[in-house]
């Protein structure tokens, strides 16, 4: 073996990991769905960085500037829009802006925004995480060459799950106004769909289309707040 022979670059994407060398930022405060996420980075090669909400996502920004930005909609102190609007605009670019929900409108606003792309909860599709982001890469950093497409499906950790309905349960617990409510639902569309918890998301779909014509219907509410602790008191901690 010649001692002197170049090393392979670590960051050179392959066919297995065609994301190496890329940053991938990802603004969502539910737990579930970033754990999704981590394992399709990880099963990818891309490195992966969380914000919870916009204001540690922007601080994070004022530090590093990452390849892909994937922006939950609904957020503790915002909309995603308006990240999705700053990062389109500034300059230089994020290469992929792409926005995220489990609600059923929300990729129209992703798009008014200007995102690039938009990713429908629950996510769970290596194949499809990966063309979503590679497909919208400048031409020139593109991966080339042949690449292999899995049609592998992750499952998030269940403690992940846990810790997302018993912050649910703290915030019901605390506060029940509309904001809060609102915040909440949108929250639990997209864990019950990820999760496929078709009866909390029938419930969650219920609250939404209430409060939409204004109302707080406060016995669904009280309904929903019992199925997350009967979730949590089927899920122990581990």
């Amino acid at each position: 073996m010649d001692d002197f022979a170049p090393l392979t670059p670590l960051n050179i994407p392959t066919p297995q990991r065609p994301m190496l060398g890329m940053t991938i930022l990802v603004v969502e405060d539910s737990r579930f769905a970033c754990d999704a996420l981590r394992l399709l980075c990880i099963r990818s090669g891309a490195r992966i960085r969380r914000a919870d909400c916009l204001a540690s996502a922007r601080r994070h920004l004022q530090i590093y500037r990452p390849s892909v930005a994937i922006i939950d909609l609904g957020l503790p102190d915002g909309s995603g829009t308006e990240l999705i609007e700053e990062l389109t605009k500034a300059s230089p670019r994020v290469e992929v802006v792409l926005g995220m929900s489990g609600d059923d409108f929300a990729e129209t606003l992703s798009d008014a925004a200007g995102a690039d792309g938009f990713l429908a909860k629950p996510i769970s599709s290596l194949s499809a995480f990966q063309h979503a982001i590679l497909s919208r890469l400048p031409p020139d950093r593109r991966p080339t060459g042949p690449r292999a497409v899995h049609d592998e499906f992750i499952d998030p950790d269940p403690v992940a799950y846990r810790d997302d309905l018993l912050h649910i349960a703290d915030t019901l617990q605390d506060d029940q106004a509309a904001e809060t409510i609102d915040y909440v639902t949108q929250f639990l569309s997209g864990l019950a769909r990820s999760a496929r918890d078709t009866s909390l998301l029938d419930v969650v779909e219920t609250i939404s289309k209430a409060r939409q014509s204004g109302q707080i219907p406060m016995s669904d509410v009280a309904r929903l707040n019992g199925l997350v602790k009967e979730r949590l008191e089927q899920s122990p901690a581990i």
